[in-house]
């Protein structure tokens, strides 16, 4: 049976850290444990800055730590879209921050000696239909018009009929937890301090120096603040939850009969697949990943799993599934990461979030640019970036669009109520059912133990919905996330949702505060 978690947690040796139990007080207080907090606590601790990084959980268990890790300018069907939204120039400068980024972590991984199984490997995209060769001979073009390094192709080296074939040369991957692990220590060995189990929950606004107020009533005080949560654990007034949302996507790491031929790879029709390789115990593995769908939305997420076996017993032969998991990135409504202040008015907080699904670079970008700010530094990225801009188009209709879809999941579940009950769950089922007339969202673990909450997300109010495959509850609004037990495993959702407690007896639902 498949290891229910990353490859990459499996195989790498995370320091651990205590929580934050009394007030603190730093030049730079950081929240997120991922690529973006901790590459930029790295970059400003080599500035001789008081760093303090706060995460919610354990360092690197949110998206970073459930990546693909391709590390690669080549972001899906892009080039194209942004010359058309926002100019040759912008795009270009987009493509520069990528490749730059890519460059400045093998630069790092060759002077630090970190041995995270980097190499370089050209990335290819690949259509299977005509209509998207069309589209392929368009990105193209946008790659010739910005100087991008590549070549158009017929074919790959797959069981896979392919229509185009659009190649990024010299790109790379590697193993992200052993990178960012050997980073942490040097931020500790340089003094910057590291809190895991510690929960940011707003943040309390001074002239000079703003303070993260933290679940157990803790602060963490500094000149500026950088929110690299992934979803913003504080929104200010910059109405963040209306412009990102959020998608999951699948990954298989597999053990095959025939030999992987090297590259990274990508299809640009749906359902996506994603091919890389990766070495495990001196043996070859292949991640496949893919099936992208908004989250709390579509089908039993067991099937995607099930599709992505399929596909890889189809093209590569495989042999045996020895890991699965999946992932959650958050895209803006133009494609443009937000990174800067979090509102004109707020320039001591700093924001990074929405690399839809590109991290890597974006996030090494991201946190370049965000120690630039602190240190008023100069750095190109900052109009492109910035967090307060809104272009019209594509930005208008998406949100348009995302706001419908909120309000449309506001509203459907509410409507429903569910014919099933407790008595019809079987052990390791979820389900929303009714009881005494009231919709509850019910897990029977594999012990028999009932599982009961509201399924009213804390957030705005929308009904989550069941996620098998993860045994959790997702929103299919915003994307927040909650354990079986209703803890908040992924924001914006700040609180859990409420328990309930089933009586066999009478059948009453008595539910707690859970918060």
């Amino acid at each position: 049976m498949a290891i229910l978690e990353p490859f990459w947690r499996d195989t790498a040796d995370i320091p651990e850290f205590h929580p934050l139990q009394e007030n603190v007080e730093a030049d730079v207080v950081i929240v997120g444990g991922g690529i973006t907090g901790i590459t930029a606590a790295y970059l400003l601790v080599k500035e001789g800055l008081k760093v303090a990084l706060l995460e919610a959980d354990r360092l690197l268990n949110g998206t970073t730590g459930h990546t693909t890790a391709k590390i690669t300018a080549q972001h899906d069907l892009i080039y194209d879209e942004f010359i058309s939204h926002f100019g040759v120039g912008a795009a270009g400068l987009y493509y520069q921050a990528q490749t730059e980024a890519l460059q400045w972590i093998a630069e790092t991984v060759k002077t630090h000696h970190i041995p995270c199984d980097f190499s370089r490997q050209d990335a290819y995209l690949y259509a299977t239909t005509e209509e998207s060769a069309g589209k392929m001979e368009k990105e193209w073009s946008a790659y010739q018009k910005l100087g991008i390094d590549g070549a158009l192709l017929r074919e790959i080296p797959f069981q896979i009929q392919t229509s185009r074939v659009l190649k990024m040369n010299n790109q790379a991957q590697f193993h992200p937890l052993q990178y960012l692990a050997h980073l942490v220590r040097t931020v500790t060995d340089a003094g910057g301090l590291i809190f895991e189990q510690t929960v940011a929950v707003n943040v309390e606004e001074h002239e000079e120096k703003p303070a993260v107020l933290t679940r157990n009533g803790c602060r963490a005080t500094g000149r500026r603040i950088l929110v690299c949560s992934h979803f913003p654990f504080y929104e200010g007034i910059g109405l963040y939850s209306a412009r990102l949302h959020a998608d999951r996507s699948y990954v298989l790491a597999c053990k095959t009969k025939t030999e992987y031929p090297g590259g990274m790879y990508l299809s640009v029709d749906k359902p996506s697949r994603s091919l890389r390789s990766v070495m495990h115990n001196g043996e070859k593995l292949v991640l496949i990943g893919g099936e992208g769908h908004k989250t709390g939305q579509g089908k039993d997420t067991r099937e995607h799993y099930q599709a992505l076996e399929s596909f890889g017993r189809d093209s590569l032969d495989v042999e045996k599934v020895l890991y699965q998991w999946s992932t959650q990135d958050l895209a803006t409504l133009d494609n443009m990461p937000y990174v800067g202040p979090i509102t004109a008015g707020e320039p001591h907080v700093l924001i990074a979030t929405g690399y839809r699904k590109w991290g890597m670079t974006n996030g090494t970008a991201a946190a370049r640019l965000l120690a630039d700010l602190v240190l008023d530094k100069a750095n190109p990225l900052r109009e492109l970036y910035t967090p307060d801009r809104f272009q019209v188009d594509p930005s208008l209709k998406k949100l348009i669009k995302e706001t419908a879809n909120v309000v449309k999941n506001l509203v459907k579940g509410k409507l429903e109520k569910p014919e099933r009950t407790v008595e019809q769950l079987s052990m390791d089922e979820g389900a929303v059912i009714t009881v005494n007339g009231e919709r509850m969202g019910a897990y029977r673990d594999r012990e028999g133990k009932l599982h009961l909450v509201d399924t009213t997300c804390t957030h705005v109010g929308c009904e989550v919905n069941w996620n098998a495959g993860e045994r959790t509850w997702d929103c299919p609004c915003h994307g927040s996330r909650f354990s079986y037990t209703g803890e908040v495993v992924e924001g914006p959702a700040e609180k859990p949702l409420k328990r309930g407690h089933y009586n066999m007896l009478d059948n009453l639902v008595s539910e707690d505060s859970g918060y």
